[in-house]
């Protein structure tokens, strides 16, 4: 969760970017010049460039120093929407909220105290986590909620469960901590070296061939770079995407109504296809009928999955009613595993199943499946502005995909 850009040092930093002199700094946080000087000195160490040049008529900033505030304005703004969010929806008994609430977030332990509290529910997990005793947890706890004027946390039987309040600050503290993550990979990629952690979110069409093949192409040219992918439906990932928690989400896109805080962008059209294996009884036929598969024992995803509402309202175009699974699963390599060995059918995007296909162990049946065609994409948060693996990683997914259409249009077919 922590990043090596201490808050502490970074808010002295924010002041003396903005005011122009470490004097007018000190001034402004109530601190000696010489902490400030001290926290901008650790920070330039950190980082291993200076931020500042020091000129007599101020402090003027570098270009890794430009770099650094912009990631800090933006890791502060998240800490002002706390403020002026849980003011706004948790009236306070005295009508105000305390104005240190600022500073209070920019102190790294009782941040840090807060988020794993939040994750864990469990003071003694935290306090043993951190190395420091519970009442030292309870009592940063307590001073984080006196400084918001609201209270955070509510003991139930099944641990600390973040309130209204607290769950809003959490929302907003993991997306500034996700911004000074991605201020240590922007200084890097100054330095000429792409490097950092990128979190993507997975969904089924892109986990066969196009993030593979994107991954292995951006770690082949940026070794450095650590990539993450986390599987799950589209809701649970975009919750994630707003908090920060991943870079963005790749996979079958989603109407713009879906959301107006997250853009979409179109990449490649996929359309299901019905796929048996090599040698099944139905290969064998000149024309396969909608009377022969209505006879076929099928495997399906489950009901309520986007990919099972197209196939019934598919073959509900055909004034049939979708065939009867025997099968119900969305896990792919179930999926292929009862394809290869048996003679049961299924509906699915032909490029999950592409090195099957391709080696000829399992094939596509000449049926069209009417109105299911998904586009696949990227899907980012609406303001985002993402770290330079990101983007790197997103350039690869680009390229894959326009191969795999230049492919398709040569083809026919995945």
């Amino acid at each position: 969760m922590t990043s090596t850009v201490s808050l502490r040092h970074l808010r002295a930093f924010i002041t003396v970017a903005e005011l122009g002199s470490v004097t007018r700094a000190a001034d402004a946080l109530y601190r000696a010049q010489s902490a400030i000087t001290r926290s901008v000195h650790e920070l330039e160490t950190v980082i291993g460039e200076s931020l500042f040049e020091r000129k007599s008529s101020g402090m003027l900033l570098t270009v890794f120093g430009n770099t650094l505030l912009f990631r800090a304005r933006r890791a502060a703004q998240e800490f002002e929407l706390a403020r002026d969010e849980i003011y706004s929806k948790i009236k306070t008994p005295t009508g105000a909220m305390k104005t240190s609430i600022l500073s209070m977030l920019f102190n790294e332990r009782r941040l840090q105290i807060f988020v794993r509290l939040a994750e864990s529910h469990h003071m003694p997990t935290v306090a043993n986590a951190l190395g420091i005793t519970q009442p030292a947890v309870s009592a940063s706890i307590s001073d984080l909620e006196t400084s918001l004027g609201a209270t955070l946390f509510q003991r139930t039987p099944k641990g600390m469960l973040l309130t209204e309040a607290g769950a809003l600050l959490l929302f907003r503290a993991k997306r500034a901590l996700a911004e000074l993550r991605h201020a240590e990979a922007d200084i890097s990629a100054l330095k000429g070296t792409t490097q950092g952690r990128v979190v993507v979110g997975a969904l089924p069409l892109s986990r066969t061939t196009i993030l593979p093949r994107a991954i292995a192409s951006v770690i082949a040219a940026h070794p450095q770079l650590r990539i993450t992918t986390i599987e799950g439906p589209f809701d649970s990932l975009a919750a994630r995407l707003r908090a920060g928690d991943i870079d963005f989400i790749l996979g079958a896109l989603r109407p713009p109504e879906y959301a107006n805080d997250l853009h979409g962008e179109p990449l490649l059209e996929d359309k299901m296809a019905v796929i048996v294996r090599r040698g099944h009884p139905l290969t064998q036929k000149s024309k396969v009928t909608l009377d022969d598969l209505m006879r076929a024992q099928w495997i399906l995803s489950g009901k309520g999955t986007p990919a099972r509402a197209l196939f019934d309202l598919s073959m509900s175009r055909k004034d049939m009613p979708a065939p009867t699974e025997v099968v119900e699963t969305s896990d792919l390599a179930i999926l292929r595993g009862l394809l290869l060995h048996s003679d049961m059918v299924t509906a699915i995007s032909a490029q999950q199943l592409e090195y099957e296909i391709h080696s000829n162990a399992l094939q596509v049946l000449d049926f069209d499946l009417p109105r299911t065609s998904r586009t696949i994409g990227i899907t980012q948060r609406e303001e985002s502005h993402p770290s330079p693996g990101a983007v790197v990683l997103m350039d690869a997914i680009r390229e894959v995909t326009a191969q795999m259409q230049r492919r398709a249009v040569n083809s026919g077919h995945w």
